[in-house]
């Protein structure tokens, strides 16, 4: 048994060549969507809020819905107070949505793939992962909304 405290990470694709390991509590919900469209709307209505979400994916052609079942997922992030937007999603797109408790596994730490919207990148099982600023993400969205 590890002593190592738990450190439960929701594992999600955004795009082909994007993966997130993000902390579990940060997550309000992931939502199924009726998808007829290869890509995401730019916002959804939930639970009475509108949500925007980012898509990462979209110019990579990475798939976003699944055609037998017509749905697609978003991840709804709970959003930091007076930041903007109270919650916000990301597009998941493509196969390996799972959690997992990453205190228990070998991580290599990858910091010269960290993207400019991340804080930290590791190698998993020999993925690579970011780990996403949320609060970065979450400035950058609600100041882009604040322009449109």
């Amino acid at each position: 048994m590890s002593d190592k405290p738990s450190r439960w990470c929701v594992l999600m694709p955004c795009s082909h060549a994007e993966s997130w390991a993000v902390p579990q509590n940060c997550l309000a919900e992931i939502v199924t969507l009726h998808a007829v469209d290869a890509h995401p709307p730019p916002e959804i209505s939930w639970r009475g809020q509108i949500v925007p979400v980012l898509d990462f994916g979209r110019r990579d052609g990475s798939r976003w819905y699944e055609k037998q079942r017509q749905s697609g997922l978003i991840a709804i992030f709970r959003g930091l107070r007076g930041e903007g937007c109270d919650y916000w999603g990301v597009a998941i797109r493509g196969h390996g949505l799972t959690i997992r408790d990453v205190a228990t596994q070998a991580l290599e730490d990858a910091p010269e793939d960290t993207l400019a919207h991340a804080s930290a990148a590791f190698r998993m099982d020999g993925r690579l992962y970011q780990v996403p600023d949320l609060a970065q993400l979450q400035r950058e969205l609600a100041a882009s909304l604040a322009v449109a």
